[in-house]
Formats: structure tokens, C-alpha cells, sequence
């Protein structure tokens, strides 16, 4: 693992170490996070699932509905019945927060709470297949919503599950590597410039005591000479 290129001090040390405990540190709650997003992530999933089965079952049964419609009405009464609805619908949009997260809350309301202004056309002059469809798709309208909800909640999610693991890969397998050999590097430079050093003032030490062992012996030998 490539170290970083950085001053082998003690101060750089001291703030290698720092730092090294703040990645250990965001490695954990990132990890964390991750858990928590895959966890939230798998239970959308589960639900998206059983939600996408029952919204594909009334769609099959309205589908089957107006396939019989079109055979017992015209196309031309058929489209001009469904051409002018009557019903208004206004569609509100929120967002909740899942671990920093904002994915959309869809609702929705109808301008009129009277059950029968789904029907844009005359009940006497349609055929019953046709009621059924559109009564099947006035009901699972909402079901369609919290189905369109999931979906881009569990695509938010993944995105954001696929960033949280790419930094804990880059602590993990990246940085925290590269802080931990470079934090060895300057200690072991310390301590081979501490060795030298000491080396040093050893030699230094010897030199000093060769010195004095000198001086004596060139003052007794003055002082020989003087008694001689």
C-alpha cells in the first residue's frame, strides 16, 4: 500500500493519528448507515413485490373488461363514451427523510367525493364490462400511486446504498491502509533518527572523554617535567 508523501515529524504524526481515528471512525457509522439502508431497502422491495402482484392482477381483470366492452360496443361509442371524463384529480407530492434520504410521498384527492362521476358517459347506454373496468381502475388508481412510490423510493435507495459502499471501500480498502503505513513510516523514521542521534552524542561522548584523557596526560607530563 503506497503511503502518503508527508514530513516524518512528530507534529505530522500527532495529526496522522488524529485523522486516522476520524476515518475509523466514519468507516463505522458509513457501515452502519449501509445496514440500515439495505435493511430499509430489502423491506420496500418485499413490499413493491406483493403490491406489483395485485396491481397487475386488476389491471389483467380491467384489460379482460374492456377487451369485452370493444366486442360488444362500437369503437367509435366506446371512444366517444370515454373521450370527456368527468372526474378531476390533483396529485400532491411530499418527501420523508430515510437516513438522509428524501424519497417522494405521492397522494392524491378527486374534486368530487360522489362515487359515480368516474362514469364520463350514460350507465343506460354502455354495456356492464365496461362499468367494471372503469370501477377497476378507479380503485386501484391508489394503489398504482403507492406502487410508483416504492418503485422510486427502493431506485433512491440503491443509489445511495452504491455511494455509502464505495466510501466505506475507500476507508476501508484505500485510506485508512495508506494513514496506517504512513503513520509506521514516521515512527520508524523517528526512531532511527532518535538511534542516530543517539549514536551521535555517544560518539560525541567518546570524543569528549578521549579529549580529557589527553589533557591529564599532557598536564602530567608538564608536571613531570617541572618536578624533573
Amino acid at each position: 500500500m503506497a503511503r502518503l508523501n508527508v514530513n516524518p515529524t512528530r507534529m505530522e504524526l500527532t495529526r496522522l493519528k488524529r485523522r486516522l481515528v476520524t476515518a475509523r471512525r466514519g468507516h463505522k457509522l458509513l457501515k452502519d448507515k449501509r445496514d440500515e439502508l439495505m435493511k430499509q431497502f430489502l423491506s420496500i422491495v418485499h413490499q413493491n413485490h406483493d403490491l406489483r402482484q395485485s396491481v397487475e392482477a386488476a389491471l389483467m381483470q380491467a384489460h379482460k373488461s374492456f377487451a369485452v366492452a370493444s366486442a360488444v360496443m362500437s369503437p367509435e361509442f366506446l371512444e366517444e363514451a370515454l373521450m370527456y371524463p368527468k372526474q378531476n384529480v390533483s396529485l400532491s407530492l411530499k418527501y420523508r427523510n430515510i437516513m438522509s434520504v428524501n424519497v417522494p410521498l405521492y397522494d392524491f384527492k378527486t374534486l368530487s367525493e360522489d362515487a359515480s362521476e368516474i362514469f364520463p358517459y350514460g350507465l343506460a347506454t354502455t354495456s356492464g364490462e365496461l362499468d367494471d373496468a372503469v370501477i377497476t381502475l378507479s380503485n386501484i388508481l391508489e394503489e398504482m400511486l403507492l406502487l410508483a412510490q416504492l418503485e422510486k423510493t427502493a431506485q433512491m435507495l440503491a443509489q445511495e446504498i452504491e455511494k455509502t459502499r464505495r466510501r466505506v471501500n475507500a476507508l476501508e480498502y484505500v485510506m485508512i491502509p495508506q494513514l496506517q503505513e504512513t503513520i509506521k513510516y514516521i515512527v520508524m523514521k523517528l526512531d532511527e533518527n532518535e538511534r542516530g542521534n543517539l549514536s551521535r552524542l555517544m560518539k560525541v561522548k567518546d570524543m569528549m572523554l578521549e579529549q580529557a584523557r589527553l589533557a591529564a596526560l599532557k598536564q602530567d607530563e608538564m608536571m613531570a617535567e617541572k618536578i624533573s
